[in-house]
């Protein structure tokens, strides 16, 4: 009988997908690689599969399909293209945890698809719950199905609640970093690069998280993902700026106390938590010493600079399809920004009218969602064209 876990990593290639696959790495009895998936890297996805040898591969770019499968004819590897065979994939039998490590509303489909087949839901894709979490989270309800977090924050809030989940949470608070540009004004953001915006000083990230981050769009979605993740009303969610990222956030209870989980920031950490829980596995990961922070701070967000952050609070209160509205706008203009198409200011500015000038369903279906992301996306990009 073959007692290790069976994974899947959707995103195998991007900044989660490689650094779970250095936690199978190190944990070869605990971990087998049944499915990876990426979405143009034919290179890495080929190195990863002949070095993990597993049962399928899928490359969305379905131009990169031939470069893949001659690669990998000589092994024992079914080889996949296409955005489709994401929701194939994650139904194996053989699979009984499923990494969703996609980049946005790509991840959406094959969540659903993954619960819908019962499996269990390692999160980092926090779109899927600010796009539908209301669908998203009945389903797994209804199918019996565990989504653990992978979010720093999201993880650091389970972990808190480990031994308390018969206690109502009073309230959460999200920690924030801040970002390269915490405690500057608008003004001294007119004209900032994108290679500045990139320089996140605490984690490594991808490109889209971490222009996320400098806008505090990022930390909007984490709110609204909370919401969803914890069942919690929307003013038990705080934010709190914490430059050094060390407290990675903390959970509140009835009685007043307050339970924070800490660590260097290390995305291996919630990762590997999420894979393992209810167990924690040996790490040789470096460990926190308080002489090293002797000092601890902590803000409030500059709400009126970092306007995303206000617009996640906004849609969140609006409800229906407002919050995959936003999502979508700011896919859009992100990725406009980091093709010097737009200034950095323009991509809340862009967000705030798209979220405005769309009209929100209140009780959408998948269909509707899928409706309002197509919808927004195109007013996204007829506004960035108007300002080119």
């Amino acid at each position: 009988m073959n007692l290790k876990k069976g994974v899947a990593i959707l995103g195998s290639t991007g900044s989660i997908g490689t650094q779970a696959l250095d936690v199978l790495r190190s944990n070869p009895d605990h971990f087998e690689l049944q499915i990876i998936t990426a979405n143009g890297n034919a290179q890495l996805l080929i190195e990863q599969a002949i070095e993990f040898q597993p049962t399928a591969v899928v490359i969305v770019d379905e131009s990169k399909y031939d470069e893949v499968k001659d690669a990998l004819w000589n092994y024992d590897i079914q080889v996949y293209a296409g955005a489709d065979s994401l929701e194939q994939v994650v139904t194996y039998d053989s699979v009984d945890i499923v990494l969703t490590a996609l980049v946005g509303y790509a991840g959406l489909k094959p969540t659903l698809a993954a619960i819908e087949a019962g499996k269990n839901i390692a999160l980092a894709n926090k779109e899927t719950l600010v796009v539908a979490g209301e669908l998203v989270t009945q389903l797994a309800k209804e199918k019996g199905v565990n989504i653990y977090p992978v979010d720093s924050e999201h993880s650091a809030i389970f972990q808190c609640l480990v031994g308390e989940f018969h206690n109502p949470i009073e309230k959460i608070y999200l920690t924030a970093s801040g970002g390269p540009f915490r405690g500057m004004k608008k003004d001294q953001l007119i004209g900032v690069t994108k290679e500045a915006a990139l320089k996140h000083p605490n984690w490594e990230m991808g490109a889209k998280i971490t222009i996320d981050s400098a806008t505090m769009m990022n930390k909007g979605l984490e709110v609204i993902e909370a919401k969803w993740l914890f069942g919690l009303q929307n003013d038990q969610i705080d934010v709190i700026v914490h430059p050094q990222s060390i407290v990675h956030s903390i959970a509140q209870f009835r009685d007043g106390s307050m339970k924070a989980q800490m660590g260097l920031p290390d995305m291996k950490l919630p990762i590997q938590f999420a894979l393992t829980y209810p167990d924690r596995l040996k790490t040789d990961f470096p460990r926190f010493n308080f002489m090293d922070y002797p000092s601890l701070t902590f803000e409030k967000p500059d709400l009126e600079t970092f306007k995303n952050l206000r617009l996640a609070y906004e849609v969140m209160e609006m409800g229906g399809t407002a919050p995959c509205v936003l999502n979508a706008a700011n896919e859009v203009t992100v990725a406009a920004f980091l093709r010097d198409e737009i200034p950095f200011l323009s991509i809340a500015d862009i967000n705030e009218q798209v979220v405005k000038e769309t009209e929100i369903i209140r009780s959408p279906s998948l269909q509707s969602y899928i409706d309002k992301d197509a919808e927004a996306r195109a007013m996204a990009r007829l506004l960035i064209d108007q300002k080119a």
